[in-house]
């Protein structure tokens, strides 16, 4: 058996190399490997939502069975396009309604949006003042690093730590390397640490890409489970053109739809044109059945602030159960815990510790970050923990690590 305390050995420049370009939870299988959990398995590690599906999903399917048979537009079709445009007016506060033919665009989930929109930025945004580069928040996404890899971008890794309010510091950026981004990601709700953005925030970051032209790619997939404020949206600071800015949501945190693959990328139209024309060639349509499905969720809000209160109720047991340890502070959004295990050996020796003396599988946070310019990892003193199983299920792994843990 590996030992719980084992200090991580120091890697060579090319071995972190290697491991930064393999998922996290392939990292976290081999971290676990050969240990047996010490109870029953509780996993918290997949932020894959385990709520219901809503009702209306199987007689929606059902009742466009026959479009199976079809090819389906690339751009979405008219209903979804006009479904995810009403949703958008009635959410956001926007200068101007959004336009379905030409600011809309359906994805397969946000997550080949994310990757294939670092491409096509890259041929859009064109000449930069220097190598291009693509900014994001460190910790972040894998799908941003995987696209700006794949767009011959350098990567550039902003810290989203407890000092900055866990968001990248716009304060921090210098003119040489914003005259040379093609894109810069931004996630609010925040993964891992369910940060929100403000509406200033926002402002800033929008002026900033009209200055220097680059594209903000904002990831709002999980903008409708918060604990109090509904969260601004990137659309409300880009003016009514939407210029510079998309947008990136799906419904599979919104609807627990994780399986439907259904999302969208709405704003900049000139953009999205650029960007139709490369998913034309480089993706999968999204299969007509399931845009119906789309639309009903898009269409229908009961079963969203069901969803909500569900999560609410689960983050009201860890106020209960964590308490004041381990940093923590109830997100603003999202459904993850971000815990501070640093007094405890810091993340990874904390989740084996957790899988064998638990049974609880959370995700180290060293594996959701990578290392900074000074050598430090923003996530290497933490722990991210999925709340998406069952209140009960929830309380009882809480329970445990408290156990584990003290």
């Amino acid at each position: 058996m590996q030992s719980m305390t084992a200090q991580r050995e120091p890697l060579s420049p090319a071995q972190v190399a290697a491991e930064n370009s393999r998922s996290p939870f392939v990292r976290l299988t081999d971290l676990i490997a050969g240990i047996e959990p010490g109870k029953p398995v509780i996993n918290l590690s997949v932020g894959e939502p385990q709520h219901a599906i809503p009702d209306f999903v199987g007689p929606v399917l059902a009742s466009h069975l026959a479009e199976f048979g079809r090819y389906p537009a690339n751009k979405g079709t008219e209903p979804f396009r006009k479904a995810v445009a009403a949703w958008l007016g009635r959410r956001y506060t926007l200068a101007k309604p959004v336009d379905p033919e030409a600011e809309v665009l359906v994805l397969n989930g946000t997550r080949e949006g994310l990757f294939l929109g670092a491409i096509a930025a890259t041929r859009y945004v064109g000449d930069r003042t220097g190598k291009p580069a693509i900014l994001i928040p460190n910790p972040f996404y894998a799908a941003y690093s995987a696209g700006a890899a794949a767009a011959d971008c350098e990567p550039v890794y902003l810290p989203a730590t407890r000092a900055s309010s866990f968001l990248p510091d716009l304060d921090a950026l210098d003119e040489a390397l914003l005259k040379r981004t093609v894109a810069f990601y931004l996630a609010s709700p925040s993964n891992p640490q369910g940060a929100v953005a403000s509406r200033d925030y926002l402002d800033r970051l929008a002026a900033l890409s009209r200055r220097f032209g680059f594209l903000v790619f904002a990831d709002e997939c999980y903008g409708e489970i918060y604990s109090k404020d509904k969260p601004a949206g990137m659309l409300e600071a880009a003016g009514a053109g939407f210029s510079n800015t998309v947008v990136f949501h799906s419904l599979s945190k919104r609807s627990n739809l994780p399986g439907l693959r259904v999302g969208f990328a709405a704003g900049d139209k000139n953009f999205l044109a650029a960007f139709l024309e490369l998913r034309n060639v480089a993706a999968p349509q999204v299969p007509g059945p399931m845009q119906h499905v789309a639309v009903a969720a898009y269409n229908d809000e009961a079963h969203v602030e069901k969803n909500r209160e569900l999560y609410n109720a689960k983050f009201d047991l860890a106020d209960q159960i964590i308490g004041d340890r381990y940093g923590y502070k109830r997100p603003a959004g999202g459904f993850f815990l971000w815990l501070d295990v640093s007094k405890f050996g810091g993340s990874e020796v904390v989740t084996r510790r957790l899988w064998a003396e638990a049974g609880v599988r959370v995700v180290p946070g060293r594996y959701l970050a990578r290392e900074q310019a000074d050598g430090s990892n923003p996530g290497a003193d933490y722990i991210r923990v999925a709340m998406v199983q069952d209140a009960a299920t929830t309380g009882e792994a809480l329970h445990r690590i408290v156990s584990v843990l003290g």
